[in-house]
């Protein structure tokens, strides 16, 4: 694929959704991060029915740890993987509180060594909270990726690598919301809906479907 192609695909992304974010509910850097621990393998709605039960309750690192393991754990028991989930979630707010005064470190080094915390949601937390141009890829930005040609690879780090190679500068900062929308919505992994996709004339996906 082209850099004219790509410059023309994220505009069109950007002309649908000109304001895009993440669609966890969060308000502090914190929130997020707590959110995005919860994620793994769980829908967006379900965190938000989760830290919408646990945010009023406890959304500081010091409030999580007063809660304790099992007022977290019956807090967010409705997500998948929950008793994992909370004591990852506990050990980061003790690291939290003890080497960062309570504040989510604005490092990748630091946020990768929190326990739960890999390559993908250290993006999440660099571009979302604190305004970086890091692109996180997830399954759905993976699929998008390779399926429409914009940044092929084999595993995650190598699509991270070339959409932060491609991506023109100016979608940068928004170009890992817009493909996970796009990837959410549309270019579904079972059967995309070419038909109704804002860039199917673009995609280099060659088993394009009418719906």
């Amino acid at each position: 694929m082209n850099a004219q192609k790509r410059q023309e695909i994220f505009a069109r992304l950007r002309d649908h959704t000109p304001e895009p974010t993440t669609e966890l509910h969060w308000t502090t850097p914190f929130e997020l991060l707590t959110a995005v621990l919860l994620s793994a393998q769980a829908t967006d709605v379900g965190v938000n029915k989760a830290t919408a039960r646990l945010f009023p309750v406890a959304n500081t690192p010091q409030a999580i740890l007063e809660l304790g393991i099992e007022g977290l754990k019956e807090h967010i028991r409705t997500i998948g993987l929950y008793n994992t989930k909370a004591e990852n979630l506990m050990k980061t707010c003790r690291i939290l509180v003890e080497q960062h005064g309570g504040e989510v470190p604005r490092t990748r080094k630091a946020l990768e060594a929190l326990p739960g915390v890999g390559r993908k949601t250290a993006n999440v937390i660099l571009n979302t909270a604190f305004g970086e141009p890091t692109i996180a890829v997830d399954t759905h930005i993976f699929r998008v990726a390779n399926r429409t040609g914009i940044a092929k690879g084999k595993d995650v780090v190598e699509v991270e690598k070339k959409l932060l190679r491609h991506v023109p500068r100016e979608f940068r900062q928004d170009a890992h919301h817009w493909l996970i929308l796009h990837g959410r919505y549309t270019c579904l992994a079972r059967k995309p809906r070419c038909g109704s996709c804002i860039i199917e004339d673009l995609c280099e996906y060659p088993e394009k479907t009418e719906l």
